[in-house]
């Protein structure tokens, strides 16, 4: 897998009908994995838990599309709430783009690794514009 950029939508409920939309409209493979398929992200509130923590779409054509609710016990900006983000597995490469990304840049999440394997990190850069980085793990490449 080389560099991908992605963009990356917030939503308050619907990202499960948004996603299966956007199937319906570009074809491919949707991944859906809910909060509670992850102990570390299982919320508070039980309402969260069957809303999409992480929601993948692959289409055919090489185009990619992820989403994911935003739990009730966090602010959620309709209309603003997207996250530009950068993925690839050659972690030299990606690390350069997020120490650049970083001048100037709000850090929410340092670049470190992840409960799952792979190194993430979340930023607003000094233009405003949300971005997180995800560098692949041993066995996740691609996914």
């Amino acid at each position: 897998m080389g560099t991908i950029l992605n963009p990356y939508i917030s939503f308050r409920d619907t990202a499960r009908p948004a996603l299966e939309f956007y199937q319906s409209v570009f074809g491919g493979e949707l991944d859906l994995r809910p909060f509670a398929d992850f102990e570390f992200a299982k919320t508070d509130n039980p309402d969260d838990n069957n809303k999409i923590m992480h929601g993948h779409l692959r289409a055919p054509n090489g185009l990619n599309l992820m989403a994911a609710d935003t739990p009730a016990s966090m602010e959620w900006k309709g209309g603003t709430a997207i996250s530009v983000t950068l993925s690839g597995d050659d972690k030299e490469e990606v690390t350069g783009y997020w120490d650049k990304l970083s001048d100037g840049a709000k850090i929410g999440e340092p670049l470190a690794q992840a409960p799952w394997g792979d190194w993430f990190g979340m930023l607003t850069d000094k233009f405003g514009v949300d971005w997180m980085v995800n560098i692949a793990g041993p066995g996740t490449a691609g996914q």
